[in-house]
This record gives C-alpha cells, sequence and structure tokens, in this order.
C-alpha cells in the first residue's frame, strides 16, 4: 500500500504542486526591499563589525596587555607584544595587531577583555584597497575607538543590561 502511495504522489507530481502552492501564496504579498545606501535595517546592540580599541576619557589607552583576547582567540588573528610603560611602570601594549582575514567575528575577544578595551562596533562597511591593509594595527583601532566612543559606550551600557 506504502509503494502504491509513493507511485501516485509522484505520478501526479504532489510534491511540485505543493511547492508552486507556497510561491502563489506569497506571489501577490507586499514585497520587503530595502534600498540598501539610501535605506537601513535596524541593527541589534549587540552586532559584532569592525574592532576598535577603547580609550579612557583622559586619553590613556584601556589595553593593560594581559594577552586574554589573544590568547581565546579561535583564529589566532591577534598579536600583542607587551612592554612596561617608562612613566609609570605600567604594563601597555608595544604591538597590537588584529588579521581581519582571520577574524571570524565571534566577540570571545571583547568578552575576555577584563577592561572592556577591546571592542567590535556596529560598522560593517569597510574594504580594503591595498595589500596587508587588512591587519588593523595598535593605532588603527584606537582611532575606530575614538571615533565610535559614544556609540560603543552606549552599547556597552545596554548590554549590561542584559547580564
Amino acid at each position: 500500500m506504502k509503494k502504491f502511495k509513493q507511485f501516485v504522489n509522484s505520478f501526479l507530481l504532489v510534491e511540485l504542486l505543493k511547492g508552486l502552492m507556497v510561491t502563489g501564496r506569497h506571489m501577490f504579498s507586499p514585497k520587503v526591499t530595502i534600498q540598501y545606501p539610501e535605506e537601513k535595517t535596524p541593527q541589534s546592540p549587540r552586532f559584532r563589525g569592525i574592532h576598535a580599541l577603547r580609550s579612557y576619557p583622559n586619553g590613556e589607552e584601556r589595553c593593560i596587555a594581559c594577552k586574554l583576547c589573544e590568547a581565546v582567540c579561535p583564529a589566532a588573528a591577534i598579536t600583542i607584544d607587551a612592554g612596561v610603560r617608562e612613566s609609570d611602570g605600567s604594563r601597555r601594549t608595544t604591538k597590537y595587531e588584529i588579521d581581519l582575514f582571520k577574524c571570524i567575528f565571534c566577540g570571545f575577544c571583547e568578552e575576555s577583555c577584563p577592561v572592556d578595551s577591546i571592542v567590535e562596533t556596529r560598522v560593517f562597511e569597510y574594504h580594503f584597497e591595498e595589500q596587508g591593509a587588512q591587519i588593523l594595527t595598535k593605532e588603527k583601532l584606537l582611532e575606530i575607538g575614538l571615533i565610535h566612543e559614544e556609540q560603543l559606550a552606549q552599547d556597552i551600557e545596554a548590554d549590561a543590561k542584559y547580564r
């Protein structure tokens, strides 16, 4: 009986008709099209885009060179060299690089940072024109952090409500 039912269903093209019914049902419904450059879709405060290094309000970088972000990165995209600052003897980074071709934007680096130094912004519109431009150096990361500091502070505050 089961084989007969399968034969009838395949002979009458039941699956094809079911698919055409779904297509027909949605053919005349209003379309949801966004004209991308002019219109933007809403973003979640937890969206993970390009990385940034944050600074304190007095301009001092937050990173204390604990290397937790480098250790937790599953793609080994972060490279950090640490040194001692001569002025006060505190430990700071001398080299902080993120290779965006290796990065999988998982957010582990952001979660592991004890001082909220490394964060991922909401910026997703970026491109590279030169070889090696995909490697974000400490200076580039600090610059991105300064540009987007207001939004980053709002996102961190909003994320704290969920924890």
